[in-house]
Protein backbone atom coordinates (compact mmCIF):
# COMPACT_ATOMS: atom_id res chain seq x y z
CA UNK A 1 0.00 0.00 0.00
CA UNK A 2 1.05 3.75 -0.90
CA UNK A 3 0.12 6.87 0.64
CA UNK A 4 0.00 9.17 3.41
CA UNK A 5 0.34 7.37 6.64
CA UNK A 6 -0.77 3.76 4.97
CA UNK A 7 -3.77 4.58 3.72
CA UNK A 8 -5.07 3.67 0.48
CA UNK A 9 -8.29 5.08 -1.30
CA UNK A 10 -10.38 3.05 -3.96
CA UNK A 11 -13.48 4.35 -5.48
CA UNK A 12 -15.46 1.98 -7.67
CA UNK A 13 -18.01 3.76 -9.74
CA UNK A 14 -20.60 2.96 -12.49
CA UNK A 15 -24.28 3.41 -12.81
CA UNK A 16 -26.63 2.39 -10.13
CA UNK A 17 -27.53 -1.32 -10.71
CA UNK A 18 -23.87 -2.45 -12.12
CA UNK A 19 -23.43 -3.78 -8.29
CA UNK A 20 -20.05 -1.04 -6.96
CA UNK A 21 -21.68 -1.05 -3.60
CA UNK A 22 -21.43 -4.85 -3.40
CA UNK A 23 -18.03 -4.72 -5.01
CA UNK A 24 -17.28 -1.97 -2.03
CA UNK A 25 -18.38 -3.87 0.88
CA UNK A 26 -16.68 -7.36 -0.39
CA UNK A 27 -13.52 -5.31 -1.03
CA UNK A 28 -13.67 -3.72 3.01
CA UNK A 29 -14.29 -6.88 4.54
CA UNK A 30 -11.50 -8.62 2.49
CA UNK A 31 -9.61 -5.71 4.23
CA UNK A 32 -10.77 -6.70 8.00
CA UNK A 33 -10.07 -10.42 6.71
CA UNK A 34 -6.23 -9.17 6.72
CA UNK A 35 -5.99 -7.69 9.73
CA UNK A 36 -6.16 -3.96 8.40
CA UNK A 37 -9.14 -1.08 9.35
CA UNK A 38 -11.51 -0.53 6.42
CA UNK A 39 -14.07 2.17 5.40
CA UNK A 40 -16.57 2.29 3.02
CA UNK A 41 -19.02 4.95 2.27
CA UNK A 42 -21.41 4.80 -0.93
CA UNK A 43 -23.71 7.33 -2.76
CA UNK A 44 -26.42 7.51 -5.38
CA UNK A 45 -27.04 10.02 -7.97
CA UNK A 46 -30.91 10.75 -7.68
CA UNK A 47 -31.77 7.87 -10.15
CA UNK A 48 -31.42 4.97 -8.43
CA UNK A 49 -31.07 2.63 -11.06
CA UNK A 50 -28.95 3.97 -14.32
CA UNK A 51 -27.67 7.09 -12.35
CA UNK A 52 -24.03 7.48 -11.40
CA UNK A 53 -23.03 6.07 -8.16
CA UNK A 54 -20.03 5.14 -6.26
CA UNK A 55 -18.27 3.47 -3.28
CA UNK A 56 -15.30 4.46 -1.66
CA UNK A 57 -13.44 1.90 0.12
CA UNK A 58 -10.52 3.68 2.54
CA UNK A 59 -7.96 0.86 3.43
CA UNK A 60 -5.01 1.03 6.16
CA UNK A 61 -3.03 -1.02 9.07
CA UNK A 62 -3.22 2.51 10.84
CA UNK A 63 -6.40 4.46 12.39
CA UNK A 64 -8.63 6.09 9.79
CA UNK A 65 -9.25 9.01 11.14
CA UNK A 66 -11.54 10.48 7.80
CA UNK A 67 -13.91 8.05 6.35
CA UNK A 68 -14.28 9.74 2.78
CA UNK A 69 -11.66 9.71 0.15
CA UNK A 70 -10.14 12.65 -0.84
CA UNK A 71 -7.20 11.52 -3.58
CA UNK A 72 -8.10 8.34 -4.80
CA UNK A 73 -4.86 6.06 -5.47
CA UNK A 74 -7.40 3.46 -8.28
CA UNK A 75 -10.44 4.62 -9.89
CA UNK A 76 -12.90 1.89 -11.40
CA UNK A 77 -15.16 3.59 -14.17
CA UNK A 78 -17.76 1.08 -15.06
CA UNK A 79 -19.47 3.54 -17.53
CA UNK A 80 -18.91 6.29 -19.50
CA UNK A 81 -20.77 9.16 -17.37
CA UNK A 82 -18.88 7.37 -14.12
CA UNK A 83 -15.46 8.29 -15.79
CA UNK A 84 -16.44 11.71 -16.87
CA UNK A 85 -17.91 12.42 -13.41
CA UNK A 86 -14.53 10.78 -11.06
CA UNK A 87 -11.43 11.28 -12.82
CA UNK A 88 -10.73 14.70 -11.36
CA UNK A 89 -10.14 12.83 -7.80
CA UNK A 90 -7.77 10.68 -9.40
CA UNK A 91 -4.48 11.30 -7.76
CA UNK A 92 -1.48 11.85 -9.91
CA UNK A 93 -0.38 8.48 -10.61
CA UNK A 94 -2.51 6.42 -9.83
CA UNK A 95 -4.28 3.73 -11.20
CA UNK A 96 -7.51 3.95 -13.59
CA UNK A 97 -9.53 1.34 -14.53
CA UNK A 98 -12.49 1.09 -16.85
CA UNK A 99 -14.33 -1.10 -18.47
CA UNK A 100 -13.25 -1.13 -21.70
CA UNK A 101 -16.87 -2.75 -23.01
CA UNK A 102 -18.98 0.59 -21.58
CA UNK A 103 -16.36 2.83 -21.49
CA UNK A 104 -15.36 4.57 -25.20
CA UNK A 105 -13.82 7.40 -24.42
CA UNK A 106 -11.01 7.85 -22.13
CA UNK A 107 -8.66 10.62 -21.95
CA UNK A 108 -5.84 9.59 -19.57
CA UNK A 109 -2.65 7.57 -20.00
CA UNK A 110 -1.85 4.21 -18.62
CA UNK A 111 -5.82 3.61 -17.78
CA UNK A 112 -6.19 -0.06 -18.03
CA UNK A 113 -9.51 -1.14 -20.08
CA UNK A 114 -10.68 -4.56 -19.01
CA UNK A 115 -14.29 -5.40 -20.89
CA UNK A 116 -15.84 -6.58 -17.03
CA UNK A 117 -19.31 -6.60 -18.75
CA UNK A 118 -18.84 -9.00 -21.79
CA UNK A 119 -16.62 -11.49 -19.78
CA UNK A 120 -19.53 -11.72 -17.48
CA UNK A 121 -21.74 -12.50 -20.15
CA UNK A 122 -19.49 -14.69 -22.23
CA UNK A 123 -18.27 -16.50 -19.34
CA UNK A 124 -20.73 -15.98 -16.42
CA UNK A 125 -24.03 -15.78 -18.72
CA UNK A 126 -25.11 -12.43 -16.77
CA UNK A 127 -23.63 -9.09 -16.89
CA UNK A 128 -24.83 -8.60 -13.04
CA UNK A 129 -21.38 -10.56 -12.46
CA UNK A 130 -19.29 -7.98 -13.99
CA UNK A 131 -18.78 -6.22 -10.65
CA UNK A 132 -17.21 -9.05 -9.36
CA UNK A 133 -15.28 -9.84 -12.70
CA UNK A 134 -14.28 -5.92 -11.80
CA UNK A 135 -13.33 -6.46 -8.56
CA UNK A 136 -11.09 -9.70 -9.24
CA UNK A 137 -8.96 -7.51 -11.43
CA UNK A 138 -8.80 -4.17 -9.31
CA UNK A 139 -7.20 -6.87 -6.19
CA UNK A 140 -4.95 -8.52 -8.32
CA UNK A 141 -3.76 -5.03 -10.07
CA UNK A 142 -3.38 -2.99 -6.57
CA UNK A 143 -2.69 -6.36 -4.30
CA UNK A 144 -4.61 -4.25 -1.70
CA UNK A 145 -5.64 -7.34 0.28
CA UNK A 146 -4.80 -10.77 -0.01
CA UNK A 147 -6.05 -13.21 -2.80
CA UNK A 148 -7.78 -15.78 -0.43
CA UNK A 149 -9.10 -13.21 2.16
CA UNK A 150 -11.00 -11.40 -1.15
CA UNK A 151 -11.94 -15.16 -1.91
CA UNK A 152 -13.06 -15.73 1.36
CA UNK A 153 -15.53 -12.33 1.49
CA UNK A 154 -17.07 -13.32 -1.57
CA UNK A 155 -18.12 -16.63 -0.99
CA UNK A 156 -19.41 -15.80 2.66
CA UNK A 157 -21.26 -12.32 1.35
CA UNK A 158 -22.61 -13.52 -2.11
CA UNK A 159 -26.35 -14.81 -2.34
CA UNK A 160 -26.37 -18.29 -1.10
CA UNK A 161 -26.66 -20.52 -4.56
CA UNK A 162 -23.82 -18.49 -5.93
CA UNK A 163 -20.79 -19.15 -4.49
CA UNK A 164 -19.18 -20.79 -7.64
CA UNK A 165 -20.54 -18.76 -10.44
CA UNK A 166 -18.92 -15.95 -8.27
CA UNK A 167 -15.89 -17.30 -7.50
CA UNK A 168 -15.48 -18.07 -11.29
CA UNK A 169 -16.07 -14.47 -12.05
CA UNK A 170 -13.46 -13.20 -9.46
CA UNK A 171 -11.18 -15.44 -10.79
CA UNK A 172 -11.85 -14.38 -14.69
CA UNK A 173 -10.94 -10.69 -13.05
CA UNK A 174 -7.77 -11.21 -11.91
CA UNK A 175 -6.53 -13.56 -14.86
CA UNK A 176 -7.74 -10.55 -17.64
CA UNK A 177 -5.75 -8.24 -15.08
CA UNK A 178 -2.26 -10.56 -15.54
CA UNK A 179 -3.11 -10.46 -18.96
CA UNK A 180 -3.80 -6.98 -19.26
CA UNK A 181 -0.73 -5.86 -17.06
CA UNK A 182 1.18 -8.49 -19.55
CA UNK A 183 -0.02 -6.60 -22.60
CA UNK A 184 1.26 -2.81 -20.75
Amino acid sequence: MTGEADRYEIRLSGAGGQGAMLAGKLLAAAAVYDGKNAVQTQSYGPEARGGKSKTDIVISTGEIDYPKATEVDVLLAMSQASLDEYLPSLREGGILVVDSYLVERVEHEGAIGIPFTMLALEECGRKLFANVVALGAVAELTQVVQWESLRAAVLERVPKGTESINEKALALGRQAAREARNEA
